[in-house]
């Protein structure tokens, strides 16, 4: 079998220095060491994950589309919020593997894309919100007096944006959870499924429980049947 790996790393320091890249290199090498495979060569990524572009990765797919060469790529999970990176993933159409993440599929990879768009869009249009606000008030932006000087109001206003976040989170799991449920599944059973699919929490936890999905459909109540 031959493979073509794809790193990514954030900045130029750590693409000079090679932090980073030596853990995700060692990955990869594993896996060919692993499965008897042979590595055709390395696509490396210097890119800061707010931007779009991905010059190597697009490189690396057509590398593996002219040869069949599976992609194996090194983290999955630290690229997870990059919505261009997983729907170019997705659409390529390429046999792959996420060393980290190696029960990914294209419909995982479909899952993460819809919610990582949508978390950005959200984060950026409740940020602009905030900054309007807070000028309309007449307040200067930062806390320089600390956690301190927000106050009820301001506890209050973050308690809100994070209800509303894990409202907005429910709602984007809901078509996984809707199927899940369609198949007569139990809280445990889709605990396991999805942790199995390597879906994280919203808090970014590896390992679903009956009581973590029940909170779920809970928060979901209004678009998620039970």
């Amino acid at each position: 079998m031959d493979v073509i790996g794809y790193m990514r790393v954030s900045t130029q320091k750590q693409g000079r220095s090679g932090l980073g890249l030596d853990a995700q290199a060692k990955a990869i090498n594993d896996y060919v060491q692993a499965n008897g495979a042979t590595l055709l060569t390395t696509y490396k990524e210097v890119e800061s994950g707010r931007h779009n572009d991905r010059a190597e990765l697009h490189k690396a797919l057509e590398h593996c589309r002219l040869t069949g060469a599976r992609l194996v790529i090194a983290k999955l999970d630290r690229l997870s919020r990059n919505a261009a990176f997983l729907l170019s993933l997705r659409d390529s159409g390429i046999d792959f593997v996420a060393c980290d993440m190696p029960a990914a599929t294209r419909m995982t990879v479909g899952i993460m894309a819809v919610m990582a768009e949508a978390e950005a869009d959200m984060i950026s249009q409740r940020t602009k919100a905030a900054l309007q606000a807070a000028k309309a008030r007449g307040q200067k932006l930062g806390c320089p007096l600390g956690a301190a000087a927000i106050g009820e109001d301001g506890m209050a206003r973050g308690h809100a944006v994070q209800t509303a976040k894990a409202d907005e989170w429910a709602a984007h799991m809901a078509p996984l959870i809707r199927d899940c449920l369609s198949r007569g599944l139990s809280l445990g059973a889709i605990a396991r499924e999805l942790t199995a699919k390597k879906i994280r929490t919203r808090r970014g936890k590896t390992v679903w429980h009956a009581c973590t999905v029940k909170n779920l459909l809970a928060r979901g109540k209004n678009t998620i049947p039970i």
